[in-house]
């Protein structure tokens, strides 16, 4: 369990980064989408890994940070979403999930930060990494790269 100060420090801990391409794979559950897990290095706020889906059939765009031991502590959909917060509230489409102390990663709320749409990946995790202050030192490729279908990276 995490406090939401805690919370808000790792969101604003710009020691937070990963190092490294960043390439999609089928997901094995589902052949039509794609995905990743990265590690997400810090200098001493904890172990997080950061996970991508992306489902171009479906129309959905997840990126969601986890910290070892607690689960997801942020998360971004984009795409044909409907999302029932706790508090009876409904969103229909992109939204953020974000840790609080009472809803843990239940809590929702529609981001102005976040301009880009689902089937542009690239771009959003652009807007993404900035607003969560995380550095990417490497490149990400698109999740749909006829290179990376190839085998040629």
């Amino acid at each position: 369990m995490i406090t939401d100060a805690e919370f808000q420090a790792i969101i604003q801990d710009t020691s937070k980064r990963i190092e490294g391409d960043i390439i999609w794979y089928p997901d094995e559950d589902d052949s039509l989408a794609r995905e990743f897990r990265v590690s997400v290095l810090t200098d001493n706020i904890g172990q997080f890994q950061l996970d991508g889906r992306y489902n171009p059939y479906a129309g959905t765009l997840i990126f969601a940070l986890k910290r070892f031991g607690t689960g997801n502590i942020y998360v971004l959909n984009l795409g044909d979403f409907v999302y029932h917060n706790p508090t009876g509230e409904t969103l229909t489409g992109t939204h953020k999930q974000h840790w609080t102390e009472e809803f843990k990663d239940k809590h929702a709320y529609i981001p102005p930060d976040i301009t880009t749409e689902w089937h542009e990946p690239v771009r959003v995790w652009i807007q993404f990494c900035n607003e969560s202050k995380i550095t990417h030192n490497g490149r990400m490729f698109a999740p749909m790269d006829p290179g990376l279908q190839r085998g040629i990276v």
